[in-house]
């Protein structure tokens, strides 16, 4: 007993003190402060009516009005039933947010060293390394939350995954069930689908090594265990990857039916996902591949805080800028001078670590070598992006699902986990092996020769101009509206910082390589040696974290839960009774509760807050929506308002403030029209729209409308009864057989239509609206959101988590009965 404490106290101890560092890091939240997070605020706009319907009724909608025209929650946050694998994450997260995804983080990576039979003194050394990766810091500052939870739980999968190839097939499938399935419960697709590259790498490793020893049935065996426990995640999570795919189809992560382009010239690549231009926007440069290693390379992000020291700030001053504004101004100098469209901050792995890394290279053997440094080639040639064409193009090409996803320079945050652990390795080697000092110093020699030597580099590039030019794509527009002064003190302060963390890194460096002779030499024990690396991690990377993400990122919690308030526009809109719309081109003046939250949003985002809108904010929406905004914008085309039941268009009025212009054309919720028009294509849909009078007339695809004119009765009518984010109640009054068109999203995967408690048939209209035949007389016409999607997989859920405990239940007691024996 005493020894199983002992055993165990170690890492329990180890734990509390990453909780410790996890509240130290975001000790703020100790306050009840919230950290502020621009996305979140974003989702929290779009998000609140699922909320308060939850909230007013206890149940879960799985349809939003309050964007979009209409759209699922699938991607909003939605609660599925039976989901218990979710029950145990926030169990994990038990911090405040946002010290929980550290601690994860933290967690995770130390138990897969442990794994990797890694003592837990360099365990903890590795989890401090990938913890405080400057970009899985940055993520979380930003508010992509999903993607630092998604990445959290990588280590974990990996873990059950060693376990398995080590002969530890229970406990392997247990862990890999349960690790997988709390990294579909984060629900970034993206992320999981990278952390496959990097399963499959270890695998073709794994298998060459399997082949050489002649040990490939055993290899075959844990294949088939892993891709059980995976498929058994999957049921964990049935219902939210259901629906997922589901919405995938509809969303703007799916192909196109259209083959022109909103100024009538032809597609020239229709796939199956989102177009080449939007997967490889962002692009890692060949340059910003040394912001690894040397954190403000290309000059860190779009804003650094430069402060009464910079250029900057001297040039402000030269102008006669008074000091305060000069100083307010400098905290944000576009620095950044690579080619990506918006950076917050570098991708810096730290100097510390990527020493240790290529140490590791020449003294750690074997198959983890490379798997890892097979791993880390292939995401960083991936991050290129359109840099590397012909190898993202195949991916796009030949590789499923790669389409799917845009912004390829996340894939190195696989990059970001391999090289912590070869670095830790090189620790394992250094420490072991004594016989084979003399090979130790030669490696030291070369690692520093390299790593210093790029820093010595780099530093003679700075002074002679080569290959460094300190110019960025967007100076041209910074000198037309500063003037070339302007651009040229920006540039003096991208030398200057280059200088400094150059030099910063190249210290690093040297401190880091005499630890390693000292030790060589028998000078340091290896305690100590644990303990100057850990500080230098700590500083190094922490530091650097804090440039960007620190105390300043925090605000009260009201900001964060309730950041807008309504305007005067809203306060007139909301005033009023009914069911419309509003449209939303203003600048959202007088939302934000806090000049904060003010910065960080527009009246394009905050409004889903108080309205059911056509606004929104999310990287998904409905295909046909985003298409016909492309095609019609709005401010452009009366029709598309009328069509929607845009009421309102909240924009400035001459003293700039918000002010709510009545649209008296809006065709109401539900109309009847005498005409429907038949198309061939989506393409003839989409362009009939140009010239349509939506009131009188619709037009279709679809094939199955009876008739193709109805008779109009000035006395007929179609009005709501009852309007609900997932239920909509409508009273038809027609002396005549009539067709209605309702300015309601189509959607055909969940709702469905009834005519007097009979389910009937709808079709899709106008490209993405709903209409509907409706027989002559008095009828109730309902419309309910219920997505089988969501039944369905919560049965399989449900299923899924029984078998789960049933098998755990199975090994504990095997084993227990093994060891008796």
């Amino acid at each position: 007993m005493q020894s199983n404490i002992k055993k165990i106290l170690p890492h329990i101890l180890v734990f509390v003190g990453f909780i410790i560092l996890s509240l130290a890091y975001f000790s703020p939240v100790l306050q009840g402060k919230q950290i502020l997070q621009s996305d979140i605020l974003h989702y929290n706009g779009m998000a609140k009516q699922q909320r308060d319907f939850k909230a007013a009724t206890g149940e879960e909608t799985y349809w939003t009005n309050s964007a979009f025209g209409g759209m699922p929650t699938y991607q909003l946050g939605a609660r599925y039933p039976y989901t218990y694998i979710k029950s145990l994450d926030l169990g994990l997260r038990f911090l405040p947010r946002p010290a929980d995804y550290l601690f994860l983080y933290f967690a995770g990576f130390y138990i897969l060293l442990l794994c990797l039979k890694v003592n837990f003194k360099l365990a903890t050394l590795g989890a401090l390394a990938f913890g405080f990766s400057t970009y899985l810091i940055i993520i979380i500052g930003v508010g992509h939350n999903s993607k630092a939870h998604a990445i959290a739980y990588m280590p974990l999968v990996l873990s059950g995954i060693i376990l398995t190839f080590r002969k530890k097939y229970i406990l392997g499938f247990v862990v890999t069930a349960i690790a997988m399935g709390l990294e579909l419960v984060a629900n970034h697709l993206q992320m999981t689908y990278y952390l496959m590259f990097l399963v499959i790498v270890l695998g073709i490793v794994y298998l060459i090594d399997a082949y050489k020893k002649s040990v490939l049935p055993h290899f075959f065996k844990s294949v088939g265990i892993l891709l059980a426990a995976v498929f058994l995640a999957i049921g964990l999570n049935a219902a939210n990857i259901m629906a997922t795919i589901e919405y995938g189809e509809e969303s703007t992560r799916s192909k196109t039916n259209l083959t022109i382009n909103p100024d009538g010239s032809a597609k020239k690549d229709i796939s199956s996902g989102l177009a080449k231009e939007k997967i490889t926007e962002y692009s890692y440069g060949y340059l910003e591949t040394f912001n690894l290693f040397i954190p403000r390379f290309l000059g860190g992000g779009m804003g650094e805080d430069l402060g009464k020291e910079s250029e900057f700030y001297n040039f402000y001053r030269s102008q006669g800028v008074p000091p305060l504004e000069a100083a307010e101004a400098s905290k944000g100098v576009p620095t950044y001078w690579g080619d990506q469209p918006i950076v917050e901050a570098p991708a810096y792995i730290g100097a510390v670590v990527l020493f240790l890394f290529v140490f590791a290279l020449f003294i750690v053997k074997g198959r983890l070598k490379w798997w890892l440094v097979s791993g880390s080639i292939l995401a960083l040639l991936l991050s290129y992006g359109k840099n590397l064409g012909f190898l993202t193009d195949f991916f796009i090409n030949f590789v499923p699902l790669y389409d799917k996803f845009r912004a390829v320079t996340s894939i190195q945050v696989i990059l970001e986990l391999c090289i912590p652990v070869l670095a830790i390795f090189g620790l394992v080697k250094l420490f072991n092996d004594f016989e084979k000092n003399e090979e130790k110093l030669k490696a030291l020699k070369f690692s520093t020769l390299i790593t210093a030597g790029l820093c010595a580099t780099f530093l003679i590039f700075r002074y002679t101009g080569i290959v460094l030019d300190f110019e960025g794509i967007r100076d041209a527009s910074w000198a037309e509206g500063g003037g070339q002064p302007f651009v040229d003190a920006i540039v003096a302060d991208r030398k200057s910082i280059f200088t400094k963390d150059t030099l910063r890194t190249l210290f690093l460096v040297l401190l880091s390589a005499g630890t390693v002779y000292l030790f060589l030499k028998q000078k340091l024990t290896e305690g100590k040696v644990v303990i100057v690396f850990a500080v230098l991690i700590l500083f190094d990377l922490v530091g650097v974290d804090r440039r960007y993400v620190n105390t300043e990122n925090f605000v009260s919690s009201r900001e964060v839960q309730s950041p807008f308030k309504p305007n005067n526009a809203d306060k007139k809109i909301l005033s009023e009774k009914g069911n419309f719309r509003v449209y939303d081109v203003s600048s959202g003046a007088g939302r934000a509760i806090s000049q904060n939250v003010n910065d960080m949003t527009s009246g394009a985002t905050s409004a889903p807050y108080f309205h059911n809108t056509v606004n929104g904010y999310h990287a998904a929406k409905l295909k046909r929506f985003d298409e016909l905004s492309d095609f019609f914008p709005f401010t452009r085309h009366p029709e598309m308002l009328n069509m929607f039941n845009i009421k309102y268009i909240i924009s400035e009025d001459e003293s700039n403030q918000p002010y709510p212009y009545l649209n008296t054309e809006a065709n109401g919720n539900a109309w009847f029209v005498e005409k429907i028009t038949k198309v061939n294509s989506a393409d003839e849909e989409m362009l009939s729209l140009l010239d349509l009078n939506t009131k009188n007339e619709a037009v279709t695809l679809t094939s199955n409308i009876n008739k193709n004119t109805f008779k109009l009765d000035s006395l007929a009518s179609i009005k709501v009864l009852d309007y609900k984010p997932n239920y909509i109640k409508y009273e038809s009054v027609n002396n005549n057989d009539g067709y209605a068109v309702f300015s309601e999203m189509y959607y055909k995967n969940g709702w469905n239509a009834y005519i007097d408690n009979k389910e009937s048939d709808y079709n899709r209209v106008n490209y993405l609206l709903r209409g509907m035949e409706i027989p002559k007389g008095k009828h109730i016409i309902e419309f309910k959101f219920e997505p089988q999607v969501v039944k369905t997989g919560g049965s399989i859920a449900l299923a899924s988590s029984i078998a789960l405990i049933l098998i755990a239940l199975g090994g504990l007691f095997f084993n227990f009965r093994r060891k008796n024996e």
